[in-house]
Order: C-alpha cells, then sequence, then structure tokens
C-alpha cells in the first residue's frame, strides 16, 4: 500500500515538472513573437519610403523651378539674340532660367561639331535635366536635311511611307532619324503625326500624314515611335484629336472642323490610341477649334484635353502645339493663353509669344490659388517620370 502511494506521489511530481516546463516554454514563445512583432514595427516606422528619380528630382526643387519646367522654348526665348548657333548665352540663361524643354531649328544648327557643342553645352548649363527636342518628321518638315551634312539620310514625306502600308519601313524611318538625333545629341523628336487625312484639301498636314486610312496611319505611327525609342529618342504623337480634316493652316489664323465627337472616335482617335500603346512619351494638342466639342482652340480647351486624359487614358505628358501661332495670337493674350493651356490639362507649353510675361502669369496664378500646387506637383512629375524613363534623371 505504502509503495503504491509513492509511485503516484512520484508520478505526480514528474507532471507538474513537465505542465511547468510546458507553460514556461509557452511563455517564452509568446513572449519572444511580441518582441519580435514589436521590432518589425519599430523598423517599419524607421524605414522610409524609396522614391524614384523623379519624385526625389520633384521633393528637391523649389516652386520657381517647378513653373520653369512647364515650359518648352526656343533658346532665343531664353537669350534675346536673333539665331543661338553658341551656348555662352544660353548656359547662363538656362541656371536661371531651367525650362523643361529647349527646341532648335534649322538656324541654330551649322554642323556637325557645332550642333554636338551647343547641345551638350546647354545640357551642361541646366540644372534640371533638359528636354532637347527638334521637329524632324521626314519629308517636308526636316530641319537636319535642310542643312548638308546633318542627315545620314533624306527621309521621304509620311505619305509615301504610309502608302507602302508596310509598318516596318516605318519603324526604320523612326530608327534611322532616332540614330541621326542621337548622334547629334537630341533626346526628343516631335514626331509622328498621327493626323488621319480625312480632308484632302488640308493645307496644313497633307503629306506629312501617312494616310487617310485609321489604320494605317495607327500602325505606322506606333512603328516610327518604337523606331525613335530604339535609338531611346522620346517621341510626341501629333495633333490631336486629329488636324487632317481642316482647310485653314493655324499658323496663320483660326482654324475649324466640323467633325463630330463620334467621327474623332471612330477615325482620328485610333492612331492616338495605338501612339499611346507604343509609349509615346508626348502627345500635342493642335490649336484647331473642333467646334462640335467646344468654340475655343484644342489646345485651351479642358473638354478637349480632358478626352485624352479620361477617355484614351494618357498617362504622360500632354504639350500644346506652339503658342506663337495665329490661331493662338489672334484669339487670346500670350499670358493668358498659357495659363489657359495649364489650366485645362496641358503639362508644358511649347514657345508662347511671350515667355517672360507667360511664366510671371503662371507664377501668379499658383501664388494666389489659381493653380494649385497640387495640380503644377501632378505637371511636374509628370514630366521628370518621362525624363527617368529616357535615361535623363538617375537616382
Amino acid at each position: 500500500m505504502k509503495l503504491r502511494l509513492f509511485k503516484l506521489f512520484c508520478l505526480g511530481v514528474v507532471l507538474s515538472l513537465f505542465s511547468g516546463c510546458g507553460a514556461s516554454q509557452k511563455e517564452t514563445v509568446y513572449e519572444k513573437a511580441e518582441a519580435d512583432e514589436e521590432e518589425v514595427q519599430e523598423e517599419a516606422v524607421e524605414e522610409e519610403p524609396v522614391l524614384s528619380a523623379a519624385e526625389k528630382a520633384l521633393s528637391e526643387m523649389s516652386t520657381d523651378e517647378k513653373i520653369y519646367q512647364l515650359f518648352f522654348v526656343t533658346p532665343e526665348a531664353l537669350t534675346g539674340e536673333e539665331a543661338v548657333t553658341t551656348a555662352d548665352k544660353l548656359k547662363t540663361a538656362l541656371a536661371d532660367c531651367p525650362v523643361g524643354g529647349v527646341i532648335f531649328f534649322s538656324k541654330n544648327l551649322e554642323s556637325v561639331e557645332q550642333t554636338k557643342a551647343l547641345l551638350g553645352e546647354a545640357a551642361e548649363g541646366s540644372k534640371i535635366p533638359l528636354f532637347l527636342g527638334i521637329d524632324e518628321e521626314g519629308g517636308t518638315v526636316s530641319r537636319l536635311s535642310e542643312l548638308e551634312g546633318l542627315a545620314a539620310a533624306e527621309i521621304p514625306p509620311m505619305a509615301e511611307i504610309g502608302a507602302t502600308e508596310n509598318p516596318n519601313r516605318a519603324y526604320e524611318a523612326g530608327q534611322i532619324i532616332g540614330s541621326d538625333l542621337k548622334a547629334l545629341g537630341f533626346n526628343m523628336d516631335f514626331a509622328p503625326v498621327a493626323d488621319v487625312l480625312t480632308n484632302l484639301n488640308n493645307t496644313e498636314i497633307g503629306s506629312r500624314a501617312f494616310s487617310s486610312d485609321p489604320s494605317v496611319c495607327a500602325s505606322m505611327a506606333a512603328a516610327v515611335i518604337k523606331g525613335l525609342h530604339s535609338e531611346n529618342i522620346g517621341a510626341c504623337a501629333k495633333h490631336f484629336p486629329g488636324h487632317g480634316s481642316t482647310t485653314d493652316n493655324s499658323h496663320e489664323g483660326k482654324s475649324v472642323t466640323n467633325r463630330t465627337l463620334e467621327e474623332f472616335r471612330s477615325e482620328e482617335f485610333v492612331p492616338f490610341k495605338a501612339a499611346i500603346s507604343a509609349g509615346t512619351d508626348f502627345v500635342m494638342v493642335s490649336h484647331m477649334t473642333a467646334e462640335s466639342l467646344d468654340e475655343i482652340p484644342c489646345s485651351l480647351s479642358e473638354k478637349v484635353i480632358s478626352l485624352l486624359r479620361d477617355e484614351l487614358n494618357f498617362e504622360n505628358i500632354i504639350i500644346t502645339d506652339a503658342q506663337n501661332m495665329g490661331a493662338i495670337t489672334g484669339f487670346a493674350d500670350p499670358t493668358e493663353a498659357s495659363l489657359m493651356s495649364l489650366s485645362a490639362g496641358a503639362d508644358m507649353v511649347l514657345m508662347p509669344l511671350d515667355f517672360e510675361a507667360s511664366v510671371n502669369s503662371v507664377k501668379q496664378a499658383v501664388s494666389d490659388g489659381t493653380l494649385s500646387e497640387e495640380e503644377l506637383d501632378e505637371k511636374v512629375l509628370r514630366i521628370l517620370t518621362v525624363k527617368e524613363e529616357r535615361g535623363l534623371l538617375a537616382n
């Protein structure tokens, strides 16, 4: 009997010991888990979000620097000279006015070496990396082929390439143009034309368009963009919502189309959708007036620009056509025009008639809240993001 009681006592002691060890182990595990969780929470609090190069650049910019990024201008607008061929004054001007981009014309280009020096020194003179752009479509709009020795090959009008209905020809044209531009120091081309030539009497677009067939225009425009991108040259599809139906020239004055929104959707929008799918860096908005959409020039119209952003889902840079053209100068004061375009949803203004006055009007608008700081940041971030994608910005 005593032996039996003794065995039961020993068994109870053993069980209590095991039970105590288990509880102790459980408490240790729970305590460790809580400590680990606290450590993870502390690390999460301390860890800063990783910023893209564009976001980092934006965070370091002053309000004035952001405002200058909204403008794409000629070197003459910055220096006041008749024809800029050296970067001496341009570098100084860019230090004071760090614009988003500079567009060059034939009068700025004299030789291969001179062009390389001009562009290289301009790039060095800007605190914020520059878009260095040019109109190089091929055909009748070719700044390089106007000057002997600057282009490796003469590119025929896009109508001629479009007539082949062979996208490989368009890709090759884009690649050749891109190679020529890259060799000289450019990083952006105001091409391709994505207009559908629906009016054969059109005096502004004509042979610059690939075709009167939207599907041909779409495949060709997308191919040119891919050709330019193969050489890391930014592309700009133009002239939204489609300038191929007008008769009058918007360089000279008011140009009107009576195309309806449904007609635009079924024809003119087709190449722009293809260009967006191909990754175009910019879309240029025309100065024509599409009376079925709005009574003011498209580049000033929120109704038109919102179609590009909201319906076609374009996320990169929306830029106006040159604002020194007659369709704009005959409609609005240059300071009003720039602000109207930016308020309507454009990200950049190309060649305002009065650069300094236009900048000052935007500064005033940001100061009084007409153009909010949030809107300004959204526009500049788009610009900087495309610059990052083209390799112009790095962390």
